[in-house]
């Protein structure tokens, strides 16, 4: 096991300078090099996150044929259950070995957003379910808009540069089951690699070990983060927009030894994604003479889709 660099997310909101600064930059030299760090003081209270447990249990402890009247046809997996086997990693034919339920963006004043997200899904059984997720949902997107704020400035953009971009933006809080493995399976991976579509990732603390990241070297390392902290990466639409400045890295789920099949992992990944209408053009202030620019230009909807596509979850 490797621990991941550690940031303070109060040492940023604190009002002081120099610990602002040194937030920042210690956040995005890890962003640079790993693209993974684990953050402490990160605003998600505690007694919200074991609720979201209890409730996500609770959810995939369901027959399945209970859980199935939660997948809804033609919603790519992006509202309510999608059950085992359904999804698989980029350029990876064998399926990851989970199922998961998904809770998008709920526009509180539509007036102003032209994005029509689906309704979020109501699980009759579980009456309080649908507004834990709300309620971890936007305590996800105030911690997520602080820390693309110190990525902002470490960019040399504005401060508040993300802000018009995440605001009501199409951000999904998956939550995972990897249910016991009952015989002999034919990969050893619960969840193949791959690397997030989205900004950043926030991911509360897992219930089991199995996350691996690629490193630089060419070597898969387990990560873990101490409780109380939450990992967040960097994803494929920052990784675009910086123009490999920051790393989307590499990363799956392994299969835990063979005297601990019979128990189940969940993981709470929140991806936080921008509007659809967002450009993911490089940004000037990462392209130079010695990083010419390295992508075409292609808007955060359009990226979306294309590799929804690439994952078997949309046709």
């Amino acid at each position: 096991m490797e621990t991941i660099p550690v940031v303070n997310l109060a040492d940023f909101l604190s009002g002081d300078t120099e610990k602002k600064l040194a937030f920042v930059n210690a956040l995005g030299k890890a962003y640079e090099t790993m693209g993974f760090v684990s953050v402490k003081n990160h605003g998600i209270p505690d007694a919200l996150i074991k609720e979201l447990y209890n409730e996500v249990q609770r959810f995939f402890s369901l027959p399945l044929q209970k859980k199935k009247a939660y997948e809804i046809e033609g919603l790519a997996g992006q509202r309510g259950y999608t059950s085992f086997g359904k999804e698989h990693a980029k350029g990876s034919e064998a399926p990851d070995l989970k199922e998961f339920f998904q809770f998008g963006q709920t526009v509180e004043n539509r007036e102003f957003v032209s994005e029509a997200y689906p309704e979020n899904i109501y699980v009759k059984e579980l009456p309080a379910f649908k507004s834990i997720l709300y309620n971890v949902y936007r305590h996800f997107e105030e911690s997520g808009s602080a820390l693309l704020s110190a990525i902002a400035l470490y960019l040399h953009l504005p401060e508040y540069y993300f802000d018009e971009y995440i605001k009501d933006g199409n951000s999904i809080l998956r939550c995972i089951h990897y249910p016991p493995i009952t015989q002999e399976p034919e990969s050893a991976i619960r969840s193949e690699q791959h690397e997030d579509i989205n900004l950043i990732t926030l991911l509360v603390g897992a219930s089991a070990d199995g996350l691996q990241i690629l490193t630089k070297q060419g070597e898969w390392v387990g990560v873990t983060s101490l409780p109380e902290q939450i990992v967040v990466n960097v994803g494929d639409m920052l990784q675009r927009l910086t123009n490999n400045k920051l790393k989307s890295t590499t990363h799956r789920v392994v299969n835990p030894p063979k005297e601990l099949w019979h128990t189940s992992r969940f993981s709470m990944p929140f991806f936080l994604h921008p509007r659809s209408n967002m450009s993911l053009a490089c940004l000037d202030e990462c392209i130079d003479a010695v990083h010419p620019k390295t992508y075409q230009d292609i808007t955060a909807g359009e990226y979306l889709d294309e590799r929804l596509k690439e994952i078997g979850l949309k046709k």
